[in-house]
């Protein structure tokens, strides 16, 4: 297909996991940009791109193993295909489960004959003994099919071949139904063509219309006159319906199944490959009945050490260097003439605090979001979601909040935004509202810092990080416990409802390409998260500063504001310099525990004390027990979420009730844990 002014428009489709974003990015380069679908969460993602003087703009759809509306992902998919007439829709396939594929390739050519057929993973289904005969494919469907393997971007020279002479089908395969079920098609066709515009397809909107896909119907009426389509369809359709047919929707859902299974045993053959073994072996081990929960908690245990190890240096080097840095603006600042109240204000106020908050976030988030990266390309997470599937169920969640948890460890904000992937509001819901009940990375420098001095500083272990590591898996484990019964009481009182069935695909384990890794995780997630924390922090360093240095009488706001809280600290069995550390410590976790020293030094800036004997005799100099460290790790664990938690919860909802029920679960829970910990704590005492 060729053009002198025209933009040509191209829907790249398919299945999650099949590769579509690596082709995405391939053709576009970095002529792209991402936002979110119109009244939608779903993110989404053009680029533009040229071949021989040819624009094309590539448009990259929402990955959906179907088009029957029952997610947003696939609204938005069968929406855009349907309404927006694409000129091009490449269908990535995954070649080592194309008969999977093939299901949404069907329920497309229904919509458009203009399709190029993308067979990606080739190389990784011959390894397989997995063989597609592309040529035969190509013949039954009547539209091209190509074979390439994304990561290796010579391989991807047929896709470009095949999208610069691409001429548009005069007809492609279509799936065929029963005789009766067929002229039933085309008697509704009749009826509804004088009302639809833009292009929709007759037949494939008499099928859903047929199927009573009410999603499908209110897109539809978009376009069309629904108060007449609605009494022709009664009148005509549905009547013959209910004479001849029952169940049209799971004939119209099986034929398909049935027509995909055909077409593939046509176009494969399979040879006796030790890779599928191999896979299947693995399988039994990571997702067994008596394996999969231990397994899963010694890789955790295995991120976390990792993480806790290797972020401690390069948080010690960015807070020397940001102390040097305060030093030259200080001095700086003094020189030119400003006033030394606005010099103390801006370099022990706001740089301070965002300073503390880089070297304390940016370390474990630039390993953990790698990591993670790491086990979600590698083919773990979505075993990870289908070992505590069950559990979810029993709950009356998803099984996919397992993803969205797995990532509230690094963030609890990527927590929320993770939900995206639950179809059912419901359970999207639960998800967002419990996704701060897990600690993101913010939490474990104060975690850390507590289990050191009050845990491991009687234990004589020579691998302490190993010992803090196996302390976190156990915070961690009462955190689940503590979301799968919060997801319960959710689903039993504020979102009561059935639980929805969901499609979990469990990928072939793919060789995990390290560098492209290490920099999608450290550009998409880590500086995106960091970039929010920081935004928040500047101010809060300001307001933190002003608290600490503004007098009434003789004393500071910050010492009258913590003696307030004092008494309802004293029942948490902490105490009111901690709970408006936790206040003020809403933008970012990081800052808890300076603002506590601060405090209890009376030093009216924010210190760090890294020596953690000097950091214990501070602490108990000022009171605290074993019982205060205790609750101040479950308070640490349940407490609000931060502002950019926050934020993005009611981003996400559009609701400033699902917002606040979000902020009070966690904090009800800690609040109750430490009082009923330290009631237990004060009769043991007597």
């Amino acid at each position: 297909m060729s053009t002198e002014n025209k933009e040509i428009r191209i829907a790249l489709a398919g299945n999650p996991n099949v590769g579509k974003s690596t082709i995405f990015n391939a053709l576009t380069g970095l002529k792209q940009h991402t936002g979110n679908w119109a009244g939608k969460t779903v993110e989404n993602a053009e680029g533009v791109t040229r071949l021989n003087n040819n624009s094309y703009r590539i448009i990259d759809l929402p990955g959906t193993y179907s088009l029957l509306s029952h997610s947003p992902e696939e609204t938005i998919a069968r929406d855009y295909l349907c309404f927006s007439n694409p000129d091009i829709t490449i269908i990535v396939c995954d070649a080592t489960c194309l008969e999977r594929n093939l299901n949404l390739v069907l329920q497309i050519l229904e919509i458009t004959s203009d399709v190029i057929i993308c067979l990606n993973l080739i190389d990784e289904a011959k390894k397989r003994g997995i063989h597609i005969n592309s040529g035969k494919l190509s013949e039954l469907l009547k539209v091209p099919v190509v074979e390439v393997c994304a990561k290796n971007k010579k391989s991807l020279t047929p896709l470009y071949d095949e999208i610069e002479n691409f001429s548009k089908q005069k007809e492609s395969y279509k799936p065929q139904y029963a005789k009766d079920l067929e002229n039933l098609i085309k008697d509704t066709e009749k009826i509804i063509i004088p009302y639809l515009q833009n292009g929709v397809p007759p037949r494939y909107a008499a099928i859903r219309l047929l199927a009573s896909d009410t999603l499908t119907e209110r897109s539809i009426t978009k376009f069309c006159d629904a108060d007449k389509i609605k009494t022709e369809i009664i009148r005509i359709s549905i009547n013959k319906l209910k004479k001849n047919y029952t169940n049209i929707s799971d004939n119209l859902a099986s034929c398909l199944i049935l027509t995909a299974e055909s077409i593939y045993s046509e176009v494969l053959s399979v040879h006796k490959n030790t890779l599928y073994e191999r896979d299947r072996k693995i399988d039994r081990i990571i997702t067994g009945k008596y394996t999969a929960i231990p397994l899963m908690l010694c890789l955790f245990i295995l991120i976390l050490w990792l993480t806790i190890s290797g972020a401690n240096y390069p948080s010690a080097l960015l807070s020397d260097f940001f102390s040097l840095c305060e030093k030259v603006i200080y001095n700086f600042l003094i020189e030119i003439g400003i006033h030394d109240i606005f010099v103390q204000l801006l370099c022990e106020g706001v740089f301070r605090t965002l300073s503390w908050v880089i070297s304390v976030m940016l370390p474990p988030m630039a390993i953990f979001f790698p990591l993670f990266t790491i086990l979600e390309d590698f083919g773990l997470l979505p075993r990870i979601a289908f070992n505590l599937d069950r559990y979810f169920k029993k709950c009356g969640a998803c099984g996919k909040q397992a993803l969205s948890l797995c990532m509230s460890l690094g963030c609890n904000a990527c927590g929320v935004t993770g939900a995206r992937i639950i179809d059912s509001a419901r359970e999207r819901l639960i998800a967002v509202i419990t996704a701060s009940l897990v600690p993101c990375n913010g939490k474990f420098p104060t975690l850390i810092s507590i289990i050191s001095m009050f845990v491991l500083c009687s234990v004589s272990f020579p691998y302490n990080s190993i010992l803090s590591a196996l302390s976190l898996a156990v915070i961690l484990v009462l955190s689940l416990a503590m979301t799968f019964f919060s997801s319960y009481i959710l689903s039993k009182t504020l979102l009561r409802g059935e639980r929805s069935a969901f499609t979990l695909e469990l990928p072939s384990y793919r060789k995990v390409q390290i560098g492209k890794t290490l920099i999608r995780s450290f550009l998409d997630k880590t500086l995106v998260i960091l970039g929010r924390a920081v935004v928040i922090s500047a101010p809060a360093g300001l307001v933190i500063w002003l608290l600490a240095n503004i007098y009434i009488g003789d004393n500071t706001i910050l010492y009258m504001c913590t003696n307030f809280l004092d008494p309802f600290g004293k029942l948490l069995g902490l105490d009111g310099v901690i709970l408006f550390a936790f206040i003020l410590g809403i933008p970012a976790n990081e800052i808890v525990v300076p603002i506590i020293i601060m405090s209890y030094t009376a030093s009216g800036n924010l210190t760090d004390i890294s020596d953690l004997a000097a950091l214990k005799a501070l602490l108990t100099d000022n009171g605290w027990t074993i019982t205060t460290a205790i609750n101040m790790l479950i308070f640490t664990l349940f407490h609000f979420p931060c502002s950019t938690t926050c934020i993005t919860i009611y981003k996400e909802t559009k609701s400033l009730k699902w917002t606040i029920v979000s902020i009070l679960l966690p904090t009800i829970i800690g609040i109750t844990i430490c009082i009923f910990n330290n009631l237990i704590a004060n009769l043991a005492l007597y």
